[in-house]
């Protein structure tokens, strides 16, 4: 419990303006986007600079209250959920784009930007942010930060980690560290900005980032592929990138999901096929056209039953934002929508695609499956009930057997949600107790109070042993 004391130091610190303990307050930040998790927060607050930050976390560990950085609450894993009380810290003054670099190509940010804000201006210089989470009209960088959010364009260019080159981080006893710079080289230590970035807000909070940018791409295009056999689709990914060619966005849709964005869209998506791949390339108007022309031949080579190009920007924005709208499309046709990722080597795309079915009928489930299917990222989504418990155990019983499978061809348990609450059981099937052993050393090196977002990564109690043949 928050103390009189303590409540009363922090309004000092932020305001009465910024701090809230009302009912309706704590109910909006009790959850974030993740299904069946919610836990109400003994406060919320909303400093106004770094330096206010740095107070409260002084103060939160002194008292030791549990306190937990949250962005525009689109986490899926329960990162943002405050399981265990305490406050939440929100950034909606620390929302300033402080700086484009054109010199450094850089940009630097406070975390409380949109992703989609952030983008736009540096696109209107001439620049290009690669990173692009589905949610990226209302996350924010901080957020994408401390999930290491990836995007339909992470087969080419990467994920948000690929794009950090220095942070400004609050530490749990309140002193603030600076890493990196605007550099191509620096081995100067430890990489401690790679070690922030996807800690889930565990260690430290960011207050700025600076991030690296590119310059735009000359021109792009879109083609959409029909399949009617899921293996001829997934053969298609694994033939375009033994064939050397990178395409910017590789999106891979099944026939169930295809069914519920159309209804959501209405774009004239082809319902009758069992599988579509989304595929971009952007770069020089000639690569750009070779590359679509070979894919467009690989595709036909797989048994595509036919391959469409978008005529015009307008035709390829729709199809992109329509991909992007899978989860709400999906979201409309049963009470509870989970949504997990599990990523596997993209040539096990085939056989993980095979297997979720599989499992999906061994467990009477509605289980449909998009993805990023050119870094191997599969999104199989369950439409079920939290109100039938016995369907519910089903579906973690899926899930479990889900991200085995994922082990046992090579892959991981999270391929950009993260672990949060949601994953944490599973940890150990990836990284072993000595994994873990070796990421609770450095959590309790930072944050020996556990304070920072406690209760996220680290499992009170791992699930059952999946064995994984090798």
């Amino acid at each position: 419990m928050i103390s009189i004391e303590a409540r009363q130091k922090l309004i000092e610190i932020v305001g009465p303006e910024n701090f809230d303990d009302t009912k309706v307050g704590l109910l909006v930040y009790s959850y974030d986007a993740t299904p069946q998790f919610q836990a109400m927060p003994e406060a919320v607050i909303a400093p106004r600079n770094t330096e206010e930050i740095s107070k409260v976390l002084k103060l939160c560990n002194e008292y030791k209250i549990p306190i937990v950085p949250r962005g525009s609450g689109t986490n899926l894993c329960a990162g943002t959920c405050p399981t265990e009380g305490g406050i939440v810290l929100l950034f909606k003054h620390l929302n300033k784009i402080l700086e484009i670099d054109e010199e450094n190509l850089t940009v630097t940010v406070q975390p409380g930007v949109i992703t989609l804000d952030l983008t736009i201006a540096v696109e209107e210089k001439g620049l290009f942010y690669p990173p692009d989470p589905s949610s990226m009209k209302i996350s924010t960088i901080g957020g994408n930060i401390n999930e290491n959010s990836g995007g339909l364009r992470g087969f080419k260019y990467g994920v948000t980690r690929d794009y950090v080159l220095a942070l400004e981080i609050v530490l749990a006893n309140g002193e603030i560290i600076r890493t990196g710079g605007k550099l191509a080289k620096d081995v100067a230590g430890y990489d401690l900005t790679r070690l922030f970035v996807g800690s889930e807000g565990t260690l430290g909070i960011i207050t700025e980032a600076t991030l690296k940018l590119i310059p735009k791409p000359e021109t792009k295009k879109t083609i959409l592929a029909h399949y009617i056999d899921l293996e001829a689709a997934a053969k298609s990914v694994s033939k375009i990138i033994a064939s050397k060619i990178i395409p910017t966005t590789l999106e891979f849709l099944d026939q169930p999901t295809l069914e519920a964005v159309e209804a959501f869209a209405q774009i004239g998506l082809p319902t009758d096929a069992k599988a579509v791949l989304l595929i971009e390339q952007d770069g020089p108007a000639e690569i750009v056209a070779k590359d679509i022309e070979r894919i467009i031949e690989i595709c036909k080579s797989e048994n595509a039953v036919s391959v469409e190009a978008a005529k015009t920007e307008e035709e390829a924005e729709a199809l992109r934002t329509a991909r992007r709208a899978a989860l709400s499309a999906l979201a409309r046709l049963r009470p509870t929508t989970i949504l997990e990722d599990a990523t596997v080597p993209r040539s096990e795309i085939a056989r993980m695609v095979k297997a979720i079915n599989e499992i999906a009928e061994k467990y009477k489930l509605w289980i449909c499956t998009f993805g990023h299917a050119g870094d191997g990222n599969l999104h199989p989504t369950c439409l079920t009930d939290t109100r039938n418990k016995e369907e519910i155990e089903r579906v973690e019983k899926a899930f479990e057997e889900i991200f085995a499978k994922a082990i046992e061809l090579g892959g991981t348990i999270t391929g950009e949600h993260g672990v949060g609450v949601m994953k944490a059981p599973y940890l150990e099937m990836k990284l072993g107790q000595a994994g873990i052993a070796a990421m609770q050393a450095i959590k309790s090196s930072l944050d020996p109070n556990n304070i920072m977002n406690p209760g996220k990564i680290f499992a009170k109690e791992t699930r059952k042993r999946v064995v994984v043949s090798k």
